[in-house]
């Protein structure tokens, strides 16, 4: 009897093009499950932003902007379909699984962007956003450090959002206050990667003084030069005169 590891997505998607006037708006249904343990997901999206999502813990709708909650109200009967969406994608992979003879299942690398909310001010809090975009399978794993150290504390990480392609992007998030000399990475680890990849992020801000030295600066060069044109206006006038 063959052996072997598998690991698959089953993607159902509900395409609904709604014609008003000149604009056409796209509503999708994601359905997904893994036989590796990772959480199962369902969501609803409207023109490539999700609405809400499932919490299958809770058996709960989650919005994903809160504000969305004002104009699109999911059934009340939502989570009690998940589930049962949930357990016929179980089923189904498995099935297609076995039809299919276990294949190997894609593996899509990560792309990381590491940025801070905020406009970036020393020592006032801010936020550190880690981006990972285009990976497939879901199973990935997100940590922090700050100056080589790990850290948890202020950690938050987001579920998984389907791309146009049916990639995968989330968002990590790490709540910080800048000091000049600190340096943070997010280190991201993933089966599509040889190994750990780990992007950077340090403060580069101007501090008072040296602002203040590009101005000095600037106002000494605008004066050098303003000068030089009033020499070269009166040298002008005088070989005129003469």
């Amino acid at each position: 009897m063959k052996s072997c590891v598998f690991l698959a997505a089953l993607l159902l998607t509900v395409w609904t093009a709604v014609q008003a006037e000149t604009v056409t708006h796209l509503t999708r249904r994601l359905v997904a499950c893994q036989t590796n343990g990772t959480l199962p997901e369902q969501d609803y999206e409207l023109d490539d932003d999700e609405l809400f999502h499932i919490d299958f813990d809770k058996k709960e709708v989650v919005p994903r902007i809160p504000d969305f909650a004002k104009f699109w109200v999911p059934p009340p009967d939502a989570p009690a379909r998940a589930e049962t969406n949930r357990q016929v994608c179980i089923h189904n992979v498995a099935g297609f699984a076995q039809c299919h003879e276990y294949p190997t299942e894609k593996q899509v690398p990560p792309r990381v962007t590491l940025y801070h909310e905020n406009d970036l001010e020393l020592g006032k809090p801010n936020t550190l956003i880690c981006f990972l975009d285009g990976f497939h399978p879901a199973a990935i794993k997100v940590t922090w450090t700050k100056n080589t150290l790990p850290v948890t504390e202020g950690v938050s990480l987001t579920q998984y959002y389907p791309d146009k392609d049916f990639t995968l992007n989330m968002f990590s998030y790490l709540s910080f206050t800048p000091e000049l000399g600190d340096v943070y990475s997010c280190q991201v680890q993933h089966s599509a990667l040889p190994e750990t990849l780990t992007t950077f992020w340090e403060p580069d801000v101007q501090t008072e003084s040296d602002v203040g030295k590009t101005v000095y600066c600037a106002v000494g060069l605008t004066l050098g030069l303003l000068g030089v044109a009033v020499g070269t206006f009166f040298l002008i006038k005088g070989n005129k005169c003469n």
